[in-house]
Parts: C-alpha cells; sequence; structure tokens
C-alpha cells in the first residue's frame, strides 16, 4: 500500500482517477472542519467532488454560496489546498476520514490558524430547538471593538425553523456569508470562504434583541443588535467625493507589463468608464470582480470601458503582477487592471488627490464620455446581502446606460 501511494503521487497527473480512493487522498464527500482561534472554535464545511475531468475539486459552503478553491496537491505527507485568490492555502495531514493542519496566508508570516476536519458531516452546529425563536430580519448593529469604538452596522438574518443564514453590512462593504442556527436562547452563525473565519455568536435576549460578540483573527469585538426594520447605513453615493475645484479624475499608472496607462490614452476616449479602486487580496472586491466580469463581455460593445486600480499587499509590481494575474484567471477578466501601489487607504488617497479620501476597497467610479466624475459608490455589497446587492446592480446599469445615451455634446 505504501508503494501503491509513492507511484500514484509521482505520476499524479496521469493515473489519478485509479488512486484518488487510496487512503491517503481526499476522499469525495462532504466535511466539517473547526478552525480554533483565540481558544474558540470556529466551524466551516466544504465538499470534495470528482469536477468534469475526473480530479478532486474542494468547495467552500456557506449557505447559498459554494466557494471553488483551486485544485488539490499533494507533497510527501501533506494534502495541500490553495486558496490562490487571497494567496492563501488550507494544508494538512490526512488519518483516515480525518484531517489536521493549518489556515495559513502566505503574506503573513506566521504559521496560520489550527484546523481539523472529519468526512462525513454536513451540520455546521447542531440543534434542539424545536420552536425556536423568530430573529429573521433586519437589524441595527453596533460593533464595539477592543478600542471601544463603536460602529453602527446592519444585519441581515433569514431563517427556516432553526436554520439561520445572513450577513452584516457596513459602511465598505458586507462580511459575506454566514451559515448557523439557533439554539435555545443562543445564535450561532459562522461563516468562511477562504479569507478569514469569522464567528457571531449571540444571546437571544427576546425577539427584538441580541447581545453577543463577533470572533475573527482580527479579535473579538462585542455588539448589541435590535431588530429594525428601518436600519440603514449612511448614502454609499455620499462618503467618496471629488474635493472642491475638481470635476475629474486623473491619474497614470502601469499595466501588468509595466506600460503606463492614464484615462487620456485613446481607448478611453468618449467612453464611458468605470473605475473600481479594489485589491486583489479583498473580498467584497472578489465579488465585485465577479459582478464587473461578466458584465464587461456583455457591454463593453456599447462603448464602455472598466479600469480597476489595483493596491496590493506589497509596493512590488513582480509581486503585484502574480497576484492580479491569478485574480484575471480566476475571473476570466478582460479588462484592464492597472498596478496603482500599496494596498492603504491614505497612500490610496494620496495617489487620487481629486477624492476627498479613500474610505473603501473597492471604490466604483463612473465617468461620463466627456471625461467628467458622475457617481462614486463606496464600498460593495456582493450577493449575500441580497436586495443590496440587486438594488446596486440596478442603480449600476441605469447609471451606466443614462451615460451612454447621453450626446458626446452635452456639458
Amino acid at each position: 500500500m505504501k508503494l501503491t501511494k509513492i507511484v500514484c503521487i509521482l505520476f499524479f497527473g496521469s493515473v489519478f482517477l485509479s488512486c484518488k480512493e487510496e487512503p491517503g487522498y481526499l476522499q469525495i464527500g462532504n466535511w466539517r472542519g473547526t478552525f480554533t482561534v483565540q481558544n474558540i472554535e470556529i466551524p466551516f464545511n466544504f465538499r470534495v467532488e470528482d469536477d468534469t475531468a475526473g480530479l478532486v475539486k474542494v468547495l467552500l459552503t456557506n449557505g447559498e454560496e459554494k466557494f471553488q478553491l483551486d485544485s488539490v496537491r499533494y507533497e510527501r505527507d501533506s494534502v495541500i489546498v490553495p486558496i490562490d485568490v487571497y494567496d492563501a492555502l488550507l494544508i494538512g495531514k490526512l488519518a483516515g476520514d480525518s484531517l489536521k493542519g493549518y489556515f495559513r496566508k502566505n503574506q503573513s508570516g506566521k504559521q496560520g490558524i489550527p484546523f481539523a476536519a472529519i468526512r462525513g458531516q454536513a451540520s455546521r452546529f447542531n440543534t434542539n430547538s424545536a420552536t425556536p425563536v423568530s430573529i429573521g430580519g433586519k437589524w441595527s448593529v453596533s460593533l464595539l471593538n477592543e478600542k471601544n469604538e463603536t460602529h453602527y452596522t446592519v444585519g441581515l438574518l433569514n431563517q427556516d425553523q432553526a436554520q439561520v443564514n445572513g450577513t452584516i453590512l457596513t459602511t465598505t462593504g458586507d462580511f459575506r456569508y454566514f451559515q448557523g442556527v439557533i439554539d435555545g436562547d443562543s445564535l450561532k452563525i459562522s461563516g468562511f470562504s477562504g479569507s478569514n473565519p469569522s464567528l457571531l455568536r449571540a444571546k437571544i435576549v427576546d425577539s427584538l434583541h441580541l447581545t453577543g460578540e463577533l470572533i475573527s483573527p482580527a479579535g473579538l469585538t462585542q455588539f448589541v443588535a435590535i431588530k429594525s426594520d428601518t436600519a440603514r447605513l449612511p448614502d454609499p453615493y455620499a462618503l467618496t467625493y471629488l474635493k472642491e475645484g475638481y470635476d475629474r479624475l486623473d491619474f497614470t499608472f502601469p499595466n501588468l507589463s509595466g506600460n503606463p496607462v492614464s484615462l487620456q490614452d485613446e481607448k478611453y476616449k468618449n467612453k464611458v468608464v468605470v473605475i473600481t479602486i479594489m485589491g486583489s487580496w479583498c473580498p467584497n472586491c472578489v465579488d465585485e470582480a465577479a459582478f464587473l466580469a461578466p458584465w464587461y463581455k456583455e457591454n463593453k460593445t456599447r462603448g464602455v470601458e472598466i479600469v480597476a486600480l489595483s493596491f496590493e499587499r506589497k509596493d512590488d509590481l513582480a509581486f503585484a503582477r502574480e497576484r492580479i494575474s491569478k485574480f484575471i484567471k480566476r475571473f476570466d477578466i478582460e479588462y484592464e487592471i492597472l498596478f496603482a501601489g500599496l494596498a492603504d487607504k491614505a497612500q490610496a488617497s494620496e495617489k487620487l488627490p481629486a477624492l476627498n479620501r479613500v474610505l473603501s476597497f473597492p471604490t466604483t467610479i463612473i465617468i461620463d464620455r466627456k471625461g467628467k466624475v458622475r457617481k462614486i459608490h463606496t464600498g460593495f455589497s456582493g450577493p449575500a446581502t441580497g436586495e443590496y446587492y440587486q438594488e446596486f446592480i440596478r442603480h449600476f446599469n441605469e447609471d451606466v446606460t443614462t451615460l451612454l445615451n447621453e450626446s458626446e455634446n452635452a456639458i
């Protein structure tokens, strides 16, 4: 058996189909894992499947979301699952239907977050609540961090009996997909789609009040929440704006070949141009790219262009080229992505002096045919936000269409 395993590793590309069911290989099925963060377990789920080529694919699952990871590989006695879009990986050792290892972001310089996973379990949390309290709906959530700073957000919870999924909306984006349960007077929901694992646990004071904490590798944040159909955030179109005296955005940044690109280039003249200030490391930017990439293919013949200004973890073009190239491949992006510098909001604000500030990655700017800035949207509410995501798409399409229909001579 040991010899068989070695042969399979050496000739993985050609004989994987015949040996993937041997012990020592990641087996098909549902898996339940737990990260250990600050001595607290954060559960997550993934599914191992065959893809159309007969190889193995791994899907992180969070409620409705199925986030496909990159190809599994084997090195010595380790199973490695790359998460290239976040420059991260899951690496562990198998013992039958158990996998134990750690989650590591390559740029962190740390060993990573420990995790363990078991095949054959589909549930994330257990619950004994036969008739749970009804908490579905919109919540006004006040987050209090370790610096005693309060951030006001909006919670969205969808409930089916004891099962709950949802997310948290902030002025810069959303927390993406959470999934979990009501168990007695407790709410427990967690999320992991390749970036950082998070756990929200709360005491259900009553059907209108929650109190609890949000746990992630960044720390522990206390919160209180009040159910409110009128909970809302500031207008995302009013947070970032042009300084007095400016009506357009000027910049020159290199493309991945190192050649300078600006809005004065012939390619962008007399076009409606969408600028996105983003980073390949940013979960909300991932959601935005998943929308913009197919949108551009469908609309580019109408006279619209997209330019992404990417701020990366290192102020180095060679590093950025590698990260952005994987990002482009992941989403099959055809629009231009430029390297704008280090992923720092203050530096981004300095490099785009026409803006009052860069508050969020991403920030989306719509420019008319005359080169004037017409709309600036801070943050991105992704698919996990439901109606907010659909509302953004509707406004985006309306705004672009309005500008495309304007005469080139319009003031």
